[in-house]
């Protein structure tokens, strides 16, 4: 799809795409009602028998070889693949896809939004793409439970809306991840973080410290989360626990990959973060790497890290390490009915360094913040703020300079790198 969606529409095109479609699902259909009579046994043969249909149609309208390659591509998708989904999915600079509807796809690319030039062919294929999705994975979702999260086997999120929830019809947005991960030395060639920042938090990883990464919808912090765990000693026992496996943990043997189970139909049969955590403790974990806090499992997670699971690593939506913690003494009261100020003081007691990403303007993704969690004082969770992205100007393109800054403080708590033997450098 390269260059399609910049693309400016020529007189003739509308015209043209509808004879595309008209042969689309022309060819498609043939080769649907041969499928059987022809005992089609492979993809192989189905691609030969759409390129026989499309050279034989090229013979009454001109197309280039360019156009023939792209029809078959995209006819075979639509039979054996996720249809007007499978190129996108193949892009690997796309990273989020955003379907409204049959009519209506938009991407990510590069950080900005796009709307992308093709369509399916009716709400009813778009139906039958969802379909196929959710089933490869066992689940189910219609009208009486129209909502549904799940993964492809490329690790890339998708959520399902349909309707009558979803109001100009079916819903469907996929969060796509890099094939291979992206290691901290690639956010600091990008200019997410320093390559001084960044030896700070390898470090703290090293020695243990708990560590909690917040940041806004899109900020990336699951990609983070995978950078800095490639810091972890490889001769540890990891475990990692998520809704929805996401983590690309890297370079340990000793790995072991919790996903939670929705209830079934009968609204039974449920696996919560809950319940994988405490059972992730029965399992003698070096560390625990929750994918993202989001409700009551706030409790048995800083309960893990309160207990001599240190080195613990967790996201969570808010938008500063203040809002975060904050966000966190809501959730641990929805679980427990324990007086806040106990909660403030289990919260200082597990946390020990909070880092905070940001998507600017430019549409960059920052590390904003970097901050040590401290004691409690005066009714208050207090924070030593360590570095703070300070912001310079603009170049000519828009784009924002700027770099982290120490700010001058030191840790407070450095027991756990005094016990490890290591020291930081802060500039």
């Amino acid at each position: 799809m390269r260059g399609r969606q910049d693309r400016k529409e020529k007189p003739g095109d509308k015209e043209k795409q509808r004879w595309e479609q008209e042969m689309q699902e022309q060819i498609g259909n043939e080769v649907l009602q041969t499928l059987d009579r022809e005992h089609f046994t492979n993809d192989e043969e189905i691609w030969e028998a759409i390129q026989k249909r499309v050279l034989k149609m090229g013979q009454k309208r001109y197309l280039s070889l360019e156009e023939k390659q792209e029809l078959i591509q995209t006819i075979f998708n639509s039979l054996r693949k996720l249809d007007v989904l499978q190129e996108l999915l193949e892009d690997e600079e796309i990273t989020e896809i955003m379907v409204n509807g049959a009519d209506h796809i938009f991407v990510e690319k590069q950080g900005k939004l796009w709307r992308y030039p093709r369509r399916f062919s009716s709400r009813r294929k778009l139906e039958d793409v969802i379909q196929q999705i959710v089933s490869r994975m066992n689940r189910v979702v219609n009208e009486a439970n129209p909502i549904v999260d799940v993964r492809l086997e490329d690790g890339s999120r998708v959520n399902v809306v349909l309707p009558p929830i979803a109001i100009n019809g079916p819903i469907v947005t996929i969060r796509k991840f890099p094939s291979q991960p992206i290691t901290m030395d690639r956010l600091i060639e990008i200019g997410s973080i320093t390559a001084v920042a960044a030896d700070f938090l390898r470090i703290l990883v090293q020695a243990k410290y708990n560590i909690f990464i917040s940041g806004g919808t899109g900020s990336g912090k699951t990609t983070f989360l995978n950078a800095l765990s490639h810091s972890i000693p490889a001769d540890e026992r990891i475990i990692t626990i998520e809704d929805s496996a996401e983590l690309q943990i890297q370079g340990i043997s000793n790995l072991v990959r919790l996903e939670a189970r929705g209830a079934n139909l009968e609204g039974k049969n449920a696996v919560t973060i809950r319940d994988l955590i405490i059972s992730a403790l029965r399992m003698r974990p070096d560390r625990i790497i929750l994918g993202e806090v989001r409700d009551a499992a706030a409790c048995e997670l800083l309960s893990a890290m309160n207990t001599g699971h240190d080195g613990s690593l967790s996201t969570g939506h808010a938008n500063s390490p203040e809002d975060m913690l904050s966000r966190l003494e809501t959730l641990v009261l929805t679980g427990m009915d324990i007086p806040l100020e106990a909660v403030r003081h289990q919260i200082a007691s597990a946390i020990d360094i909070v880092v905070q990403l940001g998507r600017l303007r430019d549409k960059s993704r920052k590390v904003l913040t970097i901050a040590e969690v401290l004691d409690v004082q005066d009714g208050r969770v207090s924070l030593n703020i360590l570095y703070r992205y300070k912001e310079t100007g603009e170049d000519k393109s828009g784009r924002i300079l700027g770099q982290m800054e120490w700010t001058g403080n030191p840790i407070a708590a450095d027991g756990k790198l005094q016990r490890s033997g290591l020291e930081v450098k802060y500039e």
